[in-house]
């Protein structure tokens, strides 16, 4: 059983005709009761976190700390962990965006006086210095290989495309994350999405690409990406709490 919100957006329609094709059931959160058989989940962290326990599914996600301990060669740029009382300090501008949640808007704040003013002041938070990417990919991984991918962004506007596996950035991207997950593997779960990008360089011609962030596969929009293969890959995600591989254990949302 397939469980989501009634109120579906784009990527939940493709998700639920993927899975009705595989024979499971799709179901509204408003209306499930007790899971029959395994359930799934893609949807919001705060009902998904509601139904967990009821429906016997654990959700997947990277750790809010992942960003900021990798290396720079593979942000280009330098990641620190904060919190609210921290930005409103701040008095340069300064990309802020929450780990996980998205409990404000990530953006560039010009200084403190611009950030939300009704957050706690230990929301945690993490703070990056302002960079330009040229273009920005979604990439569902399953067992640290790319499962499918989609270009989401170019200069920071939205831009769906399909990734050309024959292409000369897929080859490149194939690269770089074969690289990430050679140093840091073990540092996030098996089913996860990676977003990277071509990072520009003021100082020499051409580009480099660099993590922009990772999120959890049942909360993430698939853009142009194959639907199969992303459900392929919320299912591992958001699956039941009894399947979960020794090494997922850590990656469960509490």
């Amino acid at each position: 059983m397939l469980v989501m919100p009634g109120r579906r957006t784009s990527t939940m329609e493709l998700l639920a005709v993927e899975a009705a094709a595989r024979g499971m059931e799709v179901r509204a959160a408003e209306d499930v009761g007790a899971a029959g058989g395994p359930a799934y989940w893609y949807g919001g962290p705060v009902a998904g976190a509601r139904l967990a326990d009821r429906l016997g599914f654990a959700l997947l996600e990277p750790t809010d700390g992942w960003l900021a301990e990798l290396p720079r060669e593979f942000t280009g740029r330098d990641i620190v962990e904060a919190t609210a009382a921290d930005v409103w300090a701040l008095d340069r501008p300064t990309f802020v965006k929450p780990p996980r949640d998205k409990s404000f808007p990530p953006a560039v704040y010009a200084d403190g006086s611009r950030f939300p003013s009704d957050l706690h002041p230990a929301t945690p938070v993490l703070l990056s210095e302002v960079v330009t990417f040229a273009a920005e990919y979604r990439l569902f991984l399953l067992d640290g290989r790319i499962a499918t991918a989609a270009r989401y962004a170019v200069f920071g506007r939205l831009d769906p495309r399909p990734l050309d596996p024959r292409s000369a950035d897929a080859a490149e991207i194939t690269a770089f994350v074969d690289r990430l997950l050679a140093a840091a593997g073990d540092s996030l779960p098996s089913a996860v999405v990676l977003d990277v990008g071509q990072l520009l360089d003021p100082y020499r011609p051409g580009h480099r690409w660099a993590v922009v962030e990772a999120n959890m596969a049942w909360f993430s929009h698939a853009y142009a990406a194959d639907p199969a293969r992303v459900l392929d890959v919320v299912l591992r995600a958001a699956g039941p709490r009894a399947r979960l591989r020794p090494d997922d254990l850590l990656f469960v949302r509490p």
